[in-house]
Protein backbone atom coordinates (compact mmCIF):
# COMPACT_ATOMS: atom_id res chain seq x y z
CA UNK A 1 0.00 0.00 0.00
CA UNK A 2 2.96 2.53 0.37
CA UNK A 3 4.73 1.53 -2.34
CA UNK A 4 0.82 2.20 -4.03
CA UNK A 5 0.36 5.69 -2.40
CA UNK A 6 3.94 6.65 -3.17
CA UNK A 7 3.51 6.19 -6.44
CA UNK A 8 0.45 7.41 -7.93
CA UNK A 9 1.03 11.03 -8.10
CA UNK A 10 4.08 10.01 -10.37
CA UNK A 11 1.51 7.62 -12.49
CA UNK A 12 -0.91 9.96 -12.09
CA UNK A 13 1.37 13.09 -13.76
CA UNK A 14 2.44 10.05 -16.74
CA UNK A 15 -1.20 9.42 -17.45
CA UNK A 16 -2.25 12.66 -18.12
CA UNK A 17 0.86 13.66 -20.48
CA UNK A 18 -0.18 10.47 -22.67
CA UNK A 19 -3.69 11.12 -22.25
CA UNK A 20 -3.02 14.51 -23.65
CA UNK A 21 -2.06 13.25 -26.99
CA UNK A 22 -4.64 10.22 -26.94
CA UNK A 23 -7.17 13.50 -26.74
CA UNK A 24 -5.27 15.69 -29.56
CA UNK A 25 -5.84 12.91 -31.49
CA UNK A 26 -9.33 11.73 -30.67
CA UNK A 27 -10.63 15.12 -31.41
CA UNK A 28 -10.02 14.58 -35.11
CA UNK A 29 -11.66 10.93 -35.32
CA UNK A 30 -14.69 12.38 -33.52
CA UNK A 31 -14.98 15.87 -35.37
CA UNK A 32 -15.72 13.61 -38.74
CA UNK A 33 -17.75 11.34 -37.24
CA UNK A 34 -19.67 13.97 -35.81
CA UNK A 35 -20.31 15.85 -39.48
CA UNK A 36 -20.06 12.45 -41.51
CA UNK A 37 -20.27 9.60 -39.61
CA UNK A 38 -17.77 8.13 -40.85
CA UNK A 39 -14.48 6.61 -39.64
CA UNK A 40 -11.39 8.04 -41.08
CA UNK A 41 -8.84 5.26 -40.17
CA UNK A 42 -6.37 7.59 -41.68
CA UNK A 43 -6.58 10.20 -39.29
CA UNK A 44 -3.43 8.72 -37.49
CA UNK A 45 -1.53 8.99 -40.04
CA UNK A 46 -1.89 12.10 -40.64
CA UNK A 47 -0.21 12.49 -36.86
CA UNK A 48 2.38 10.56 -38.34
CA UNK A 49 3.15 13.06 -40.98
CA UNK A 50 2.81 16.29 -39.32
CA UNK A 51 5.31 14.48 -36.09
CA UNK A 52 7.72 14.02 -39.54
CA UNK A 53 7.57 17.53 -41.10
CA UNK A 54 8.17 19.05 -37.41
CA UNK A 55 11.61 16.73 -37.64
CA UNK A 56 12.42 17.63 -41.00
CA UNK A 57 12.81 21.10 -39.77
CA UNK A 58 14.55 20.17 -36.68
CA UNK A 59 17.00 18.01 -38.68
CA UNK A 60 17.17 20.92 -40.95
CA UNK A 61 18.47 23.49 -38.69
CA UNK A 62 19.99 21.35 -36.51
CA UNK A 63 23.80 19.50 -36.65
CA UNK A 64 25.83 17.91 -34.70
CA UNK A 65 23.77 18.81 -31.74
CA UNK A 66 23.80 22.29 -32.39
CA UNK A 67 21.14 24.67 -33.68
CA UNK A 68 21.73 27.14 -36.50
CA UNK A 69 18.54 29.49 -35.62
CA UNK A 70 17.61 29.97 -32.16
CA UNK A 71 15.44 26.80 -30.68
CA UNK A 72 12.03 28.90 -29.77
CA UNK A 73 12.41 30.31 -33.82
CA UNK A 74 12.71 26.65 -34.66
CA UNK A 75 10.00 25.18 -32.73
CA UNK A 76 8.16 27.89 -33.69
CA UNK A 77 8.80 26.76 -37.74
CA UNK A 78 8.17 23.19 -36.82
CA UNK A 79 4.91 23.94 -35.41
CA UNK A 80 4.14 25.82 -38.42
CA UNK A 81 4.91 23.53 -40.66
CA UNK A 82 3.79 21.03 -38.87
CA UNK A 83 0.52 21.84 -38.24
CA UNK A 84 -0.11 23.76 -41.90
CA UNK A 85 0.94 20.35 -43.69
CA UNK A 86 -0.71 18.18 -41.90
CA UNK A 87 -3.97 20.04 -42.24
CA UNK A 88 -3.18 20.52 -46.06
CA UNK A 89 -3.01 16.59 -46.14
CA UNK A 90 -6.60 16.47 -44.29
CA UNK A 91 -8.08 18.62 -46.92
CA UNK A 92 -6.68 16.57 -49.49
CA UNK A 93 -7.56 13.30 -48.37
CA UNK A 94 -11.18 14.74 -47.77
CA UNK A 95 -11.56 16.15 -51.20
CA UNK A 96 -9.85 13.75 -53.60
CA UNK A 97 -10.27 10.30 -51.37
CA UNK A 98 -13.70 10.78 -49.25
CA UNK A 99 -15.96 13.07 -50.96
CA UNK A 100 -16.63 11.53 -54.35
CA UNK A 101 -17.58 8.16 -52.04
CA UNK A 102 -19.86 10.78 -49.66
CA UNK A 103 -22.89 9.23 -51.19
CA UNK A 104 -21.90 5.89 -51.29
CA UNK A 105 -22.57 2.78 -48.98
CA UNK A 106 -20.28 3.13 -45.60
CA UNK A 107 -18.01 0.22 -46.79
CA UNK A 108 -16.69 1.86 -49.18
CA UNK A 109 -15.29 5.29 -47.24
CA UNK A 110 -14.22 2.91 -44.75
CA UNK A 111 -12.00 0.62 -46.87
CA UNK A 112 -10.97 3.17 -48.60
CA UNK A 113 -9.63 4.98 -45.03
CA UNK A 114 -8.03 2.26 -44.49
CA UNK A 115 -5.95 2.12 -47.68
CA UNK A 116 -5.23 5.83 -47.33
CA UNK A 117 -3.65 4.59 -44.12
CA UNK A 118 -1.14 1.70 -45.53
CA UNK A 119 -0.58 4.69 -48.55
CA UNK A 120 1.06 7.31 -45.96
CA UNK A 121 2.93 4.59 -44.19
CA UNK A 122 4.13 3.18 -47.45
CA UNK A 123 5.09 6.82 -48.88
CA UNK A 124 7.03 7.55 -45.48
CA UNK A 125 9.06 4.25 -45.37
CA UNK A 126 9.97 4.80 -49.07
CA UNK A 127 10.73 8.44 -49.36
CA UNK A 128 12.07 9.15 -46.00
CA UNK A 129 12.94 6.48 -43.82
CA UNK A 130 12.38 2.72 -42.69
CA UNK A 131 14.09 3.52 -39.34
CA UNK A 132 13.26 6.14 -36.44
CA UNK A 133 14.23 9.22 -37.12
CA UNK A 134 15.59 10.74 -34.21
CA UNK A 135 13.90 14.76 -33.15
CA UNK A 136 17.10 16.71 -31.56
CA UNK A 137 15.10 18.08 -28.90
CA UNK A 138 18.00 18.96 -26.38
CA UNK A 139 19.30 21.62 -28.94
CA UNK A 140 15.97 23.13 -29.56
CA UNK A 141 14.06 23.22 -25.67
CA UNK A 142 15.11 22.94 -22.27
CA UNK A 143 15.66 19.37 -21.04
CA UNK A 144 15.14 20.76 -18.00
CA UNK A 145 12.94 18.54 -15.39
CA UNK A 146 10.62 19.48 -12.58
CA UNK A 147 10.20 17.97 -9.25
CA UNK A 148 7.73 18.34 -6.95
CA UNK A 149 7.94 16.03 -4.18
CA UNK A 150 7.72 12.47 -5.70
CA UNK A 151 6.87 13.51 -8.98
CA UNK A 152 9.55 14.15 -11.69
CA UNK A 153 8.99 14.70 -15.39
CA UNK A 154 10.36 16.81 -18.12
CA UNK A 155 9.17 20.33 -19.12
CA UNK A 156 8.54 18.66 -22.15
CA UNK A 157 6.32 17.03 -20.65
CA UNK A 158 4.22 19.80 -18.72
CA UNK A 159 4.42 21.78 -22.25
CA UNK A 160 2.87 18.97 -24.12
CA UNK A 161 -0.02 18.67 -20.66
CA UNK A 162 -0.80 22.58 -20.76
CA UNK A 163 -0.46 23.04 -24.71
CA UNK A 164 -2.58 20.16 -24.74
CA UNK A 165 -5.39 21.91 -22.73
CA UNK A 166 -5.32 24.85 -24.13
CA UNK A 167 -5.51 23.76 -27.67
CA UNK A 168 -8.88 21.85 -26.38
CA UNK A 169 -10.27 24.41 -24.53
CA UNK A 170 -9.53 26.82 -27.31
CA UNK A 171 -11.42 24.06 -29.66
CA UNK A 172 -14.68 23.35 -27.46
CA UNK A 173 -15.01 27.80 -27.30
CA UNK A 174 -15.06 27.55 -30.97
CA UNK A 175 -17.22 24.21 -31.19
CA UNK A 176 -19.98 25.71 -28.55
CA UNK A 177 -19.53 29.81 -28.61
CA UNK A 178 -19.20 30.60 -32.44
CA UNK A 179 -21.04 31.08 -35.17
CA UNK A 180 -19.67 28.69 -37.18
CA UNK A 181 -19.42 25.88 -34.58
CA UNK A 182 -23.06 26.55 -34.36
CA UNK A 183 -22.77 25.42 -38.23
CA UNK A 184 -20.99 22.58 -37.73
CA UNK A 185 -23.23 21.30 -34.85
CA UNK A 186 -26.40 21.64 -37.21
CA UNK A 187 -24.36 19.94 -40.18
CA UNK A 188 -24.04 17.06 -37.25
CA UNK A 189 -27.21 16.68 -36.21
CA UNK A 190 -28.82 16.91 -39.98
CA UNK A 191 -26.63 17.44 -42.81
CA UNK A 192 -30.35 17.90 -45.43
CA UNK A 193 -31.42 20.24 -42.86
CA UNK A 194 -28.56 22.54 -42.24
CA UNK A 195 -28.41 23.28 -46.30
CA UNK A 196 -32.34 24.15 -45.99
CA UNK A 197 -30.83 26.72 -43.82
CA UNK A 198 -28.23 27.82 -46.33
CA UNK A 199 -25.04 26.33 -44.46
CA UNK A 200 -22.52 25.31 -46.90
CA UNK A 201 -22.11 21.69 -46.37
CA UNK A 202 -19.57 21.36 -48.37
CA UNK A 203 -16.85 24.10 -46.36
CA UNK A 204 -18.00 22.87 -42.90
CA UNK A 205 -17.33 19.37 -43.41
CA UNK A 206 -13.78 20.89 -44.96
CA UNK A 207 -12.93 23.23 -42.08
CA UNK A 208 -13.88 20.19 -39.73
CA UNK A 209 -10.99 18.11 -41.94
CA UNK A 210 -8.84 21.12 -41.68
CA UNK A 211 -8.97 21.33 -37.88
CA UNK A 212 -8.86 17.88 -37.02
CA UNK A 213 -5.52 17.58 -39.53
CA UNK A 214 -4.26 20.60 -37.82
CA UNK A 215 -4.91 19.28 -33.91
CA UNK A 216 -3.50 15.99 -35.33
CA UNK A 217 0.24 17.50 -36.90
CA UNK A 218 0.01 19.73 -33.62
CA UNK A 219 0.13 16.04 -31.78
CA UNK A 220 2.85 15.27 -33.79
CA UNK A 221 4.82 18.04 -32.99
CA UNK A 222 4.70 17.61 -29.88
CA UNK A 223 5.09 13.79 -29.68
CA UNK A 224 8.69 14.50 -31.37
CA UNK A 225 9.99 16.84 -28.97
CA UNK A 226 8.54 14.94 -25.80
CA UNK A 227 9.63 11.86 -26.94
CA UNK A 228 13.05 12.49 -29.61
CA UNK A 229 12.09 9.81 -32.03
CA UNK A 230 9.32 9.29 -34.84
CA UNK A 231 8.77 6.61 -37.32
CA UNK A 232 6.35 5.37 -40.22
CA UNK A 233 4.22 3.54 -37.87
CA UNK A 234 3.79 5.32 -35.25
CA UNK A 235 0.49 6.61 -36.51
CA UNK A 236 -1.17 3.12 -36.43
CA UNK A 237 -1.34 2.26 -32.39
CA UNK A 238 -1.23 5.96 -31.73
CA UNK A 239 -4.16 6.25 -33.63
CA UNK A 240 -5.86 3.56 -32.83
CA UNK A 241 -6.03 4.39 -29.04
CA UNK A 242 -7.08 7.78 -29.68
CA UNK A 243 -9.80 6.08 -31.24
CA UNK A 244 -10.54 4.15 -28.75
CA UNK A 245 -10.34 7.44 -26.70
CA UNK A 246 -12.87 8.76 -28.80
CA UNK A 247 -15.04 5.29 -28.23
CA UNK A 248 -14.88 5.48 -24.57
CA UNK A 249 -15.57 8.94 -24.59
CA UNK A 250 -18.57 9.02 -27.41
CA UNK A 251 -17.68 8.80 -30.53
CA UNK A 252 -18.79 12.20 -32.10
CA UNK A 253 -18.61 14.57 -28.86
CA UNK A 254 -15.97 17.30 -28.75
CA UNK A 255 -16.05 16.75 -24.75
CA UNK A 256 -16.02 13.00 -24.93
CA UNK A 257 -13.10 12.87 -26.87
CA UNK A 258 -11.03 14.84 -24.71
CA UNK A 259 -12.27 13.26 -21.41
CA UNK A 260 -11.84 9.56 -22.88
CA UNK A 261 -8.28 10.70 -23.76
CA UNK A 262 -7.15 11.78 -20.57
CA UNK A 263 -8.79 8.80 -18.34
CA UNK A 264 -7.81 6.14 -21.23
CA UNK A 265 -3.88 7.53 -20.77
CA UNK A 266 -4.42 7.52 -16.52
CA UNK A 267 -5.55 3.98 -17.09
CA UNK A 268 -2.43 2.63 -18.85
CA UNK A 269 -0.06 4.04 -16.76
CA UNK A 270 -1.57 2.97 -13.49
CA UNK A 271 -2.09 -0.56 -15.37
CA UNK A 272 1.68 -0.25 -16.61
CA UNK A 273 2.83 1.05 -13.03
CA UNK A 274 1.43 -1.20 -10.83
CA UNK A 275 0.24 -4.23 -12.89
CA UNK A 276 2.93 -4.98 -15.59
CA UNK A 277 4.41 -3.10 -18.65
CA UNK A 278 4.05 -6.01 -20.48
CA UNK A 279 0.43 -5.77 -21.03
CA UNK A 280 0.40 -1.54 -21.22
CA UNK A 281 -1.37 -1.71 -24.52
CA UNK A 282 -3.94 -4.71 -23.60
CA UNK A 283 -5.43 -2.01 -20.94
CA UNK A 284 -6.72 0.93 -23.58
CA UNK A 285 -8.80 -2.16 -24.97
CA UNK A 286 -9.60 -3.93 -21.64
CA UNK A 287 -11.12 -0.31 -20.96
CA UNK A 288 -12.84 -0.01 -23.99
CA UNK A 289 -14.91 -3.17 -23.68
CA UNK A 290 -15.19 -2.52 -20.14
CA UNK A 291 -16.79 0.49 -20.26
CA UNK A 292 -18.82 -0.03 -23.69
CA UNK A 293 -20.80 -3.22 -21.40
CA UNK A 294 -21.96 -0.86 -19.03
CA UNK A 295 -22.80 2.64 -21.38
CA UNK A 296 -22.60 0.94 -25.14
CA UNK A 297 -22.67 4.54 -26.60
CA UNK A 298 -19.80 5.82 -24.66
CA UNK A 299 -19.67 8.15 -21.36
CA UNK A 300 -20.99 11.41 -23.31
CA UNK A 301 -22.82 9.88 -26.07
CA UNK A 302 -26.22 9.86 -26.57
CA UNK A 303 -28.34 6.65 -26.68
CA UNK A 304 -30.11 6.79 -30.32
CA UNK A 305 -33.50 5.17 -31.04
CA UNK A 306 -34.21 2.62 -32.34
CA UNK A 307 -35.13 2.52 -36.39
CA UNK A 308 -38.77 1.80 -37.49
Amino acid sequence: MDYFLQNLPQQLVNGLETGSLYALIALGYTLVYGILEMLNFAHGDVFMVGAFLGAGVAGYFVHNGVASAPGALVVILMIVIGMGGAGLLGVGIERFAYRPLRNANRLAPLITAVGMSLFLESMVQWRISPAPVLVPNNALVPQTVITIGNVATPLTGVTLLVVAAFVMLGLDRFIFGTRFGTAMRATAQDREAATFMGIDVNRVIVVTFLVGSVLAGMAGILYGLRFATVDFFMGYLLGIKAFTAAVIGGIGNIRGAMVGGLLLGVLESLGGGFISTTFQDTFAFLALILILMVRPQGLFGERLPDRA
